[in-house]
This record gives structure tokens, C-alpha cells and sequence, in this order.
């Protein structure tokens, strides 16, 4: 992680931005718009052909289980929240100001409706949701200048959470996503995605060190498992060709609300999952790719209290904001 008495600040007259833009390219509102319109068209589209021709498996009810629920605890969390906090309610009536504000509720709760796999139930999807958005209220670290941000992807955590506390919830199995597809459309479809998904945080958000270090740690490790441990090659290569994995890669692991600024900041968090992941692997268990960015993420968030602890007590009070690590 970078120093923190070295980190790049952020001037004192942007802190009337929302925290989370802070946290994009300049600072741009209109960046995090677009990387959020843009991941949510594309999931939506993902899902209508998925349930109409790809053969996802899960019902239409399980799906707007979890996005309505996601959407109604967005409502709800953010008026508990700018209640403690004093600050306005986010929530806004014009048409752009709603659908910014119900955007990271909606990732959400169509993630979540893509990757559990309850059989035919509902709760988990809304106990899930919940779980998802209240974690942005509950697991927050300080940036500085009285600035807050969670630090825990909000889907990532629900599902970690739901497969520990409900062992009869499941992943869903790579196949699940591609069950209609047949030859050269199994890996075109996911490759239009990935390509697609990357392009937008080269643009938008800043994060491609971060998608590539990750990328890049994740062959890696499965080529020393390889090497090591003796697994076939393929095997550890395998789950790169699932939706879970690619979900993971664009939406999970490079959100720009929950992970750093800084480039070299961006290739240790990606590198430092991809490590966390290839050592649960080799520990035999399972969910490692949820798992290990919980762990990382946490350690993360520890840090951020520390550099803020740090920053306090090494430099004057002047306001300024640290994004970096």
C-alpha cells in the first residue's frame, strides 16, 4: 500500500463532491455516471439474453427478488445513513439523479440474482441484498477531511456472508450461464463481455492496472500450482471461462468505491487477491474467489484506519483528502 503521508490530495474545495466520485479519474461525477450506466445496461442485457437464450436457470422472481429488495435497502440505508452522518439524502427526483442513485443497488442485486443458487427460494436472494447494501453503511473507513467510504465490494461480502450462514446456497456452476450456447459462442459470448467491461474501466474508472494485475497474479498462481503442486494446467485455468469469473473481474474486484487510487496500490490489491485466492485453492477450500477479496479487502480497510491514525498525528489538520491506498 502507499505511504500514507505520501499519498496524493485531493483539494480542499472538491470534498463538496459524493465521496465515492473522489474516488474516479478528476474526481468525475460524470465518470462514475457513465462506468455505472454502463455496467448496469450492460448486466441487464447480459441477463434478458441469458434468460431467453443462454438458459440461466434461475427465475425471473429470483432475479427481481434480489434487485428490488437491493433497491428498497438502498432507499432505506441511505436515509439511516444521512441521518447519523447529517448529511443530505442522495436520493433525487430528476430522471439521471435516480438512476445514479439506484445504479450500485442494481449491480448489486443483479449480480447476487445471477451467482446464488438457492433451488427455488427467495429469502436468500433478499436476506442477500440486505446484507449487501447495509455492509456501504456498516464497514466504512476514513479518507480524511471527515470523509467516510465503505471498503467492502457490497456483493462480493453478501455472498460470503449468505454461503456461510445458509450452507444449503450454492454458487451457480459454470455451465449454468452457457447452457444453450454451443461451439465458438462459448467463448465469444463471455469474450464480448470481458473485452467489453475492461475497455470501460481503461475509460471511466481508472481501474485497468488493477483488472490486469489480477489478471495477470491469477494465471500466475495457477501456473506455480502447476509447477508445485502438481494440478494439471487447464485445471486452474478453468474457472477464467465461467460467468462467476468474469463477473468477479469487472464488477467485484475493480469497484472503484472499495479499492485504491493509486496504480501501484491498484497492481498490490490485485496481485495480493490473486495471491489470497491461489492459497486458498491449494488449501482445498471452496468460494476462493469471494473469499479471498473479503480477506484482502479487510486488511484494506484496517489499513486505511491506520494511515488515518498516521496522517493525524504526522501532518496538520488541513481538510485534505488521501485516495491512494
Amino acid at each position: 500500500m502507499s505511504n500514507p503521508n505520501s499519498s496524493p490530495q485531493i483539494p480542499v474545495a472538491d470534498q463538496t463532491q459524493p465521496a465515492t466520485a473522489l474516488l474516479y479519474p478528476q474526481h468525475s461525477e460524470k465518470r462514475r455516471t457513465f462506468a455505472l450506466l454502463y455496467f448496469v445496461g450492460l448486466l441487464v442485457v447480459w441477463n434478458l439474453f441469458g434468460h431467453t437464450v443462454l438458459g440461466f436457470e434461475q427465475s425471473w422472481a429470483q432475479l427481481l427478488t434480489a434487485t428490488g429488495t437491493a433497491c428498497a435497502a438502498q432507499v432505506f440505508f441511505d436515509v439511516l445513513h444521512a441521518k447519523i452522518t447529517g448529511r443530505p439524502v442522495r436520493l433525487k427526483k430528476d430522471p439521471l439523479g435516480l438512476l445514479t442513485f439506484f445504479a450500485p443497488a442494481l449491480i448489486s442485486g443483479i449480480a447476487l440474482g445471477m451467482l446464488l443458487l438457492p433451488n427455488k427460494l427467495l429469502l436468500p436472494f433478499a436476506f442477500a441484498s440486505i446484507v449487501a447494501i447495509a455492509s456501504k453503511v456498516v464497514f466504512r473507513a476514513p479518507l480524511g477531511g471527515g470523509k467516510t467510504q465503505h471498503f467492502l465490494n457490497p456483493s462480493n461480502f453478501a455472498i460470503v456472508v449468505t454461503l456461510f450462514l445458509c450452507p444449503w446456497v450454492s454458487i451457480a456452476p459454470p455451465y449454468h450461464f452457457m447452457g444453450h450456447a454451443t461451439g465458438a459462442w462459448n467463448w465469444i459470448v463471455p469474450a464480448i463481455i470481458l473485452a467489453s467491461g475492461i475497455g470501460v474501466h481503461s475509460m471511466a474508472t481508472g481501474r485497468l492496472p488493477l483488472v490486469l494485475a489480477w489478471l495477470g497474479g491469477f494465471l500466475t498462481q495457477a501456473f506455480l500450482r502447476h509447477l508445485i503442486v502438481g494440478v494439471p494446467l487447464v485445471a486452474p485455468l478453468i474457472p477464467m471461462t465461467s460467468s462467476a469469473f468474469i463477473i468477479f473481474t469487472l464488477y467485484m474486484i475493480p469497484d472503484p468505491a472499495t479499492t485504491p487510487f493509486d496504480k501501484r496500490a491498484q497492481i498490490a490489491f490485485g496481485l495480493a487477491v490473486a495471491t489470497v485466492y491461489g492459497l486458498i485453492q491449494v488449501s482445498h477450500q471452496v468460494y476462493g474467489l469471494f473469499g479471498a477479496l473479503v480477506l484482502v479487502s479487510t486488511s484494506r480497510g484496517i489499513w486505511l484506519y491506520l494511515a488515518d491514525v498516521i496522517r493525524k498525528t504526522k501532518t496538520p489538520q488541513t481538510g485534505a483528502l488521501s485516495t491512494a491506498v
